[in-house]
């Protein structure tokens, strides 16, 4: 029973710790990009760039309280950088999904699997 515990604990911290991560990293760029390249020309892409950073940050901020939730989220917005990268990016766009968007989806599928384990008894 303690090492089942010990291995979900693991896995949310786990989770946590990498969202977590990947929300001050994205934060972070778009700070570098607004300094870089000035407020003025935000456009579309900006503005869905920071609307997903703000879903990133919230759903790990949300995953204290709520895993569930939390992690269907997490899973959205690796889906959204997804989409946001096929439509707004030139090229490369596995390799800037990976970067952006997949520390979200491991996230997000730590979260679903520690919810199951939680549930499951041993």
């Amino acid at each position: 029973m303690g090492r089942h515990n010990n291995l979900v604990k693991l896995i949310r911290w786990s989770a946590r710790v990498i969202g977590l991560i990947a929300a001050l990293f994205l934060v972070a760029m778009l700070i570098g990009a607004a300094v870089t390249e000035g407020v003025e020309p935000i456009g579309t892409a900006g503005i869905t760039l920071g609307l997903l950073g703000i879903l990133a940050l919230a759903s790990c901020i949300l995953s204290w309280w709520r895993e569930w939730l939390a992690a269907i989220l997490l899973v959205l917005t690796a889906a959204g950088f997804g989409a946001h990268i096929g439509v707004f990016a030139g090229r490369n766009h596995f390799l800037a999904w990976l970067m952006v968007g997949f520390p979200y989806l491991i996230t997000g599928v730590l979260f679903f699997v520690s919810r199951r384990l939680s549930t499951k008894t041993p």
